[in-house]
């Protein structure tokens, strides 16, 4: 990580901790088995609900949250309550996905559902997503304007309903045999892009930065958000095991529908006859990816994540991120960006 991220990460985290175990009401202690669940989500606590030191997450989102706010010229810890609901939001929205998704595993231990059922996650995800609005709340706390906070809880609403509208495509997608890029696109853009595009645009507004500059920075995070799925999706298909910490080709192996795989089956008759008739076996892998290298859909997706992130660095700039917290969010863009491709 670079010095000036490095340095902002290590000073804001610890307070965004404070912030959600306050929300969530963890003292460090074993808790009471409701909060318990959620306490688990964030990593603090293990099955038995004893305190442990896990995995959490990177909290991207949020820290975003907070260098936008001190980039715009604002007080950071005024942002506190907004990252706290970000990330909250953020585990809600993983503890109910994993649901309907059926995964097993989260961070490398058994999801909520695993351990308590599905009716008791659902329940745990439920009460999530009212304490995020709840953290939201705390921004009163912070001398933030009201008429702020009014505006900060009807975009937090609406990009809500855009996560869940997200979600609905992505399943969707599970039964279809034909999704066109443009729809993926769209899904990718709720399911991912639109949580990130949130927490640079409430920074933003706490700061009390312009209507113009709040723009930028929702747009300078839609991108982000775009740019890195895009890549995301490359690596998972040609990325270097190595680098990536995982199988190469795992999404060909899986049949999942990513944006290079998408594009190829618009145009390649042998391709949809391969994904429709065969096994997913190491030749079906093997064929996939040269009927995709023919069909030019690496060279494509290569362009849409090009595309994005200039977006995202053009909209970055025209916001005009001042002081160690500018420095901060641009090394930031250059980590998730140019992940080896």
């Amino acid at each position: 990580m670079n010095p000036d991220l490095s340095s902002k990460a290590q000073q804001m985290l610890p307070v965004l901790d404070s912030e959600m175990r306050a929300v969530l009401g963890f003292d460090g202690n074993s808790p009471e088995p409701f909060l318990g669940m959620m306490h688990y989500q964030m990593g603090w606590v293990d099955s038995a609900l004893q305190p442990v030191e896990s995995q959490s997450g990177k909290r991207i989102r949020p820290l975003v949250c907070m260098l936008a706010t001190d980039a715009a010229g604002g007080d950071w810890h005024q942002a506190v309550p907004a990252a706290a609901a970000i990330e909250i939001i953020h585990n809600f929205s993983l503890v109910h996905d994993d649901i309907e998704d059926v995964s097993p595993t989260r961070r490398g231990r058994p999801t909520v559902w695993k351990v308590w059922g599905e009716a008791q996650a659902i329940n745990s995800g439920d009460g999530m997503f009212t304490l995020a609005h709840l953290a939201l709340g705390r921004l009163l706390g912070r001398g933030v304007p009201p008429p702020t906070v009014l505006q900060a809880f009807r975009r937090f609403d609406e990009t809500c309903l855009r996560l869940t509208q997200g979600q609905y495509a992505d399943m969707d997608f599970e039964t279809r045999s034909a999704v066109t890029v443009n729809e993926y696109i769209d899904m990718i853009t709720g399911k991912t892009a639109v949580l990130l595009s949130m927490s640079a645009e409430l920074g933003a507004l706490v700061a009390g930065a312009s209507r113009e500059t709040v723009d930028h920075y929702a747009a300078f995070g839609l991108n982000l958000g775009l740019a890195f799925q895009v890549i995301d999706d490359i690596l998972g298909i040609w990325g270097d095991e190595t680098r990536t910490g995982k199988s190469a080709a795992t999404d060909i192996a899986t049949k999942k529908k990513t944006l290079p795989v998408l594009f190829g089956l618009e145009r390649c008759d042998p391709l949809r006859a391969l994904y429709q008739d065969s096994k997913p076996d190491q030749n079906f892998v093997a064929e996939v990816v040269k009927l995709l290298d023919e069909t030019g859909a690496r060279t494509f997706a290569s362009e849409k994540a090009g595309f994005y992130s200039k977006a995202a660095l053009d909209h970055l700039q025209a916001a005009s991120p001042a002081g160690q917290s500018g420095d901060a969010l641009n090394q930031l863009v250059d980590m998730l960006l140019n992940r080896e491709m």
